[in-house]
Parts: structure tokens; sequence; C-alpha cells
């Protein structure tokens, strides 16, 4: 028996947390990046952050919210109720984390720093900040691999393969950019490749969680998957897009997002 069919024959929880621990995996292979420069170009760290970001809206759509709305038909209620709460809910429960949790955006003073205020060092504000972006993403990873355990037609391995590979590919930027502020700002590569790797640690935990949630639930799936989606939105929109543009550069930002949307659309399309 091959390591793919061992795979296929596992718990989806299990998928869940090797696909999960995968998307970390590569969260800490970006941030390594600073035991080999301390200097980057900010174009290069802008253009990588919003690659992520078109990633992300591309797998909230054709991995999250389309499926959602294939499984709301045929119900009681009309079809795109699931989808649309699910979806706002997403979005109001990254609000209310975004409103407690102490973080800081990435080139911004400690003074902007949001959240609960605290004296927690800007280092660690400014990985809590990235680690917001990783819970939708375990979260919706989880979510695909749990919908598996019902055998829906809409729901498929290769789909939920395809979401964990492009959440992985837009988790190395991340990385790198957690990582590669602090070293600028001095703090030591060992010490900024062990925070750069930490902020995705949540993925694995969001992960186990999405997909025990909808397998012990299945009326819940197509709310979930679209809570997922209104997570990510969430993040792109309030946090990731306006990082990708602060310094200016709309154009080639504007152009690697649209990349990413299109690599992740076509990961979708062809292994989904």
């Amino acid at each position: 028996m091959n390591l793919a069919q061992a795979f296929i024959n596992l718990n989806p929880i299990v998928q869940a947390l090797l696909a999960t621990l995968f998307t970390w995996g590569v969260t800490a292979l970006g941030a390594s990046a600073v035991f080999l420069t301390k200097e980057v170009s900010k174009k290069l760290l802008d253009s990588m952050l919003a690659f992520a970001g078109g990633v992300m809206i591309a797998a909230s759509y054709w991995s999250l919210l389309a499926p959602a709305i294939e499984m709301s038909e045929g119900k009681p209620i009309p079809s795109w109720i699931p989808p649309a709460v699910g979806f706002l809910a997403g979005g109001v429960f990254m609000r209310a984390i975004d409103m407690v949790l102490p973080h800081l955006h990435i080139g911004l003073e400690r003074t902007d720093a949001e959240g609960i205020p605290t004296s927690w060092r800007r280092s660690t504000l400014l990985v809590l900040a990235i680690t917001l972006h990783n819970i939708p993403e375990g979260l919706a990873v989880g979510v695909a691999f749990g919908a598996l355990a019902y055998g829906l037609p809409t729901a498929s391995l290769a789909g939920a393969v395809s979401l964990a590979l492009g959440i992985g590919l837009q988790n190395f930027p991340e990385g790198f950019a957690v990582s590669m502020p602090l070293r600028r700002e001095g703090v030591s590569p060992r010490k900024c490749f062990m925070m750069g790797q930490m902020s995705a640690m949540v993925e694995p935990i969001a992960g186990v969680i999405g997909a025990w949630a909808v397998m012990i639930a299945q009326p819940i799936l197509p709310y979930a998957l679209a809570f997922a989606a209104g997570a990510m939105i969430f993040v792109v929109v309030e946090e990731v897009i306006p990082e990708a543009q602060r310094s200016g550069e709309t154009n080639i930002t504007t152009m690697a997002a649209m990349l990413g949307f299109t690599v992740m659309m076509i990961l979708d399309v062809a292994l989904g």
C-alpha cells in the first residue's frame, strides 16, 4: 500500500490534522528565509502578501462557498440562506477576535496595536496578527476534509487536498512576511524563525476542530463551509490587502493578487 492509498483510508479528522500540519510546515519553510538574508525588497514582500490574499479569495469561493451553495439545494429553506448566514457569521466571528486579541499589523507602530490594550512586546503582537490569518485557513481545511465523511458528490478528497495545497502555497509568504520584519528590527535569526512558524501553530488545532464539528453534525456542513469562507474574506479585506498596498505599490500588488487567485482556481478546478 503506497502513501497516497494510506492517506485515503485515514479518518477525515486525521486527514485534516496531517493536511494542516503540512500547511504549518510550509509556513515554517517561509520563516526559514531569515537564515539566508536580513534584508528583502518591500515590493517583494508586498507582492507575496498580495499573492496570498488572491489565493485566499479563490479558495473561499471555489473550495468553500460553491460547495456550500450546492449542498444547500433541495432543502426546505431557500438554497441561499445557509451560505449567506454562514458567510456573514464567519466575518462577525473574525471581527470579534480582531477586537479582543491584541495584535499589530506589519509596518505599523506599536501605538497602532489593535485589540485589548496590553504591554506585550511588538514582536509578539506582530506574530499574533499573522496568527489571526491562520485561524480561518486551518478551519477551512478541516471542514473540507470533515465533509468527506458523508460521501457527498460536492465534497471530494481531491478538492480538499487542492485546498490544503493552496493554503500551503500562500502560507509560505505569510511565514516570510512575519519573520523578515522581525529580522530587520535586530531580532536573532533563530528567534525570528521560531516566532514566524509559531504563527501557524493554530492551523492544526482549527483544522481538527473544523473536521470534528462537521462530522458530528451534517446539517451544519454548508454553514461551516460558508463560515470558513467568510472568515477568510474578512482577513483578506481587513488585513492582507491593506498591508500589501500600504507602501503605495498598488499596481504590482494587484497583479500579484490576481496571480494568486488564478493559481488557486487552477488547483481547485484541475484537482477538484
